[in-house]
């Protein structure tokens, strides 16, 4: 990551806001910090999905099962999103990479 790049966080402000993080290193105490908290976010997702699908398995599951099932799915599908993002911003362009078309 350059020092210029602004990095998305996995974290919103008390207001909803989006936060950035702009460091020269990925081995800053902030960056680790949300690495850390990207993978929790990321191992959490697993385990509402395996929840979720436990849920819609049990034909006996009722709507209040069904909904915190979807409840808690929707949350971590934003979570997931927002890591991929943030991933996916980070990835180099091989076009902007010094000595560029790598064919």
């Amino acid at each position: 990551m350059s020092g210029h790049a602004l990095r998305l966080l996995p974290w919103t402000t008390p207001d909803g806001n989006p936060c950035y993080l702009s460091a020269d290193s990925d081995h800053s105490t902030l960056s680790r910090l949300a690495d850390d908290i990207e993978a929790a976010r990321l191992g959490s997702g697993e385990q509402v999905v395996a929840g979720a699908k436990a849920v819609l398995a049990d034909p006996a599951a009722g709507e209040r099962a069904i909904r915190f099932a979807l409840t808690r799915a929707v949350e971590s599908l934003d979570d997931v999103l927002r890591v991929a993002v943030s991933r996916g911003r980070r990835i180099p362009d091989p076009e902007l990479r010094p000595g560029g078309d790598e064919r």
